[in-house]
């Protein structure tokens, strides 16, 4: 994993980018939201389970995992983005009282430790924006209970392009808010020009077929804003993410690359219940010597 250093004055705004994408919210995205989540854990593993949401954003995938049948824990470090969740969840789902919604950290081991263990983790995009990745790998994995699922994204290690990445990122938190948007289209464009390019050179369409954010119900303005200011930013190789899950008793069940690998890579684990036992019996071992 590589961290990066953070200023706090630089820390990106996420609840009001998701705020501003809460008018975009209608039947159609959260159909798409739901669907998606449904594809990537499957209807069983949702259904009549207890979920925990980290890094809830705007809401859509908590409310997708209540539309699939969950017992939902949403959390957020951000009130922006835990008033987000409270308003789908009062706007699309009729506040319902198996769903719960809390302000916090999961770098806030004692408060992730009260909220008990879960059938699933789902925490797309955002352990990478907390200021210290490893931390909030560790935290966030420990709520998963034996056999149950644990669903991240985190940022792709590309090297030398992460690091001008980071200073893209630096550069769009400093600039005044008015000038932001432009920065936005102007760093945008290019990136999807560069995309176009190198399908034409590899004699693609240069016209995806299917779009990976629009097919989850996301907005490209808002996951463009989010990618370009996002801070604090972490990135990690796959071998960094599975590793030390899979010394816990963790085993990959699906990893993709999101954004042909300068985005996300999106890894969905299980933890078995043998191998989480043979974790502990390790680490007793440890302890003992």
């Amino acid at each position: 994993m590589t961290a990066t250093n953070i200023d706090t004055q630089d820390r990106f705004e996420f609840g009001k980018n998701w705020s501003d994408f809460l008018s975009k919210v209608d039947e159609k995205r959260i159909g798409l939201a739901t669907e998606s989540l449904a594809q990537k854990i499957g209807h069983q593993a949702l259904k009549n389970k207890k979920i925990l949401d980290i890094g809830s954003g705007s809401g859509l995938f908590s409310l997708a995992a209540h539309r699939l049948g969950a017992d939902v824990i949403s959390i957020d470090f951000d009130i922006n983005c835990v008033e987000c969740t409270k308003t789908l969840k009062k706007e699309f789902a009729n506040n319902p009282p198996n769903w719960k919604i809390l302000q916090g950290s999961v770098l806030d081991k004692n408060l992730m430790e009260s909220l008990g263990t879960f059938d699933g983790v789902y925490s797309w995009g955002v352990l990478h924006h907390t200021g210290n990745l490893a931390d909030a790998l560790e935290n966030a994995s420990q709520r998963v209970k034996p056999d149950g699922w644990f669903f991240i994204s985190i940022y792709n290690d590309q090297g030398t392009p992460s690091r001008i990445w980071l200073k893209i990122k630096q550069f769009y938190n400093k600039l005044p808010q008015p000038i932001r948007p432009v920065y936005v289209c102007i760093v945008a464009a290019y990136q999807e020009l560069k995309l176009v390019m190198k399908r034409l050179i590899t004699l693609q369409n240069p016209l995806p077929k299917n779009d990976e954010i629009k097919s989850r119900g996301m907005s490209i303005w808002y996951d463009w804003v989010d990618w370009i200011g996002g801070l604090p930013f972490e990135v990690a190789k796959p071998e960094d993410i599975i590793q030390p899950l899979r010394d816990k008793g963790f085993l990959l069940d699906r990893l993709e690359t999101v954004g042909s690998g300068w985005g996300c890579n999106e890894y969905v684990f299980h933890l078995d219940t043998a191998k989480e036992q043979l974790g502990l019996e390790k680490s007793n071992v440890k302890e003992l010597g």
